[in-house]
């Protein structure tokens, strides 16, 4: 159905090939004649199957120095860490969300009334 033999569609699945390409992922899509939210659900997980990542010319200096740094200690990062590193790259979507508060004014104590 896809035009891909078998034996390639087998590897994907057990993880001996890389990601697919983009090529691939449309033709399954359209073979399976997947629903909105599952197109969704698969491009995503081909978004994250990607290995490569290109950083625009225009990014501040210290993207590239945190990148480098993400590099060097991927490997040994445990789930915790990795947990909180994608909790701390969320947290201005977060923010957006929340409504601000504003917080009143404080009012200050007369000095008389203050006993030392």
């Amino acid at each position: 159905m896809l035009g891909y033999e078998q034996t390639y569609i087998s590897a994907l699945e057990v993880g001996k090939k890389g990601p697919p390409t983009q090529e691939f992922v449309d033709k399954l899509i359209t073979a399976l004649n997947l629903s909105g939210e599952e197109r969704d659900r698969i491009f995503e997980a081909y978004e994250a199957s990607c290995r490569k990542l290109v950083i625009d010319n225009d990014m501040p200096q210290d993207v590239y120095w945190l990148l480098r740094d993400l590099k060097k200690h991927l490997h040994g990062l445990a789930k915790t860490q990795i947990k909180l590193i994608r909790q701390i790259l969320v947290l201005n979507e977060d923010k957006e969300n929340v409504p601000l508060q504003t917080v009143g004014r404080i009012k200050r104590r007369s000095k008389e009334g203050v006993t030392m």
